[in-house]
């Protein structure tokens, strides 16, 4: 593909219109008509506004082909937590969307009761090299504080992710366990009981420490 087919099919699927990327970008309207028609280039400074914008690399924006593994859609993921010191084994709905290396989550499901702990929360994770994804979560509900870090290690195939959160949780500030996601409830507490196994996982709620 061209580039200005890349400008207007990547724009499209972002659901802006030609005035948004405009005001993303810092130009003129009619410059985004002129750049998806093909009549003229950004320059080098514009290309990287637009290609942020869209949620692309400089070489995708160029026509360079990639395999980026697409993980939008609707997930389940487990968690080993804590309550009161006791393990907490919890499994919620989640959505993934994404934005080029950028992937926005949020809850749902709640997953279990408030009184258990349960809470809605958002994030962002960013994929490395269709391999690694590394980001951030926060409650959503306004009367939980829990918030932290999260890090994936995606299946080759992309059909699950195994790895750890670290944060602020009920039992402590600093505290970190076993995360997992897949394509059903089955899946993900599965591998929350395979990560278990490892011989690391008898540290997995313990508080972090330096």
């Amino acid at each position: 593909m061209e580039m200005h087919e890349i400008i207007r099919q990547r724009r499209g699927e972002q659901g802006m219109s030609q005035a948004d990327l405009a005001a993303r970008v810092g130009v003129d309207k009619r410059q985004i008509r002129r750049y998806e028609t093909g009549d003229t280039q950004p320059t080098l400074s514009v290309a990287k506004a637009i290609a942020r914008a869209l949620g692309i690399t400089l070489d995708q924006l160029a026509g360079e082909e990639t395999h980026r593994i697409d993980l939008s859609g609707e997930w389940w993921a487990s968690w080993q937590t804590s309550m009161q010191g006791e393990e907490v084994i919890t499994a919620q709905q989640v959505l993934l969307r994404q934005q080029g290396e950028l992937i926005l989550i949020e809850t749902i499901t709640r997953g279990i009761d408030v009184e258990e702990g349960g809470y809605m929360w958002r994030g962002e994770l960013r994929l490395w090299d269709n391999e690694i994804l590394m980001g951030w979560y926060a409650a959503a509900d306004g009367a939980v504080r829990s918030k932290g870090t999260m890090y994936f290690v995606l299946h080759p195939h992309g059909v699950s992710l195994k790895g750890r959160w670290v944060g602020l949780s009920y039992d402590g500030e600093i505290m970190t366990g076993w995360g997992a996601m897949g394509k059903t409830e089955a899946d993900a507490r599965a591998l929350i009981a395979e990560l278990k196994q490892d011989p690391a996982a008898a540290e997995a709620l313990e508080p972090a420490t330096s």
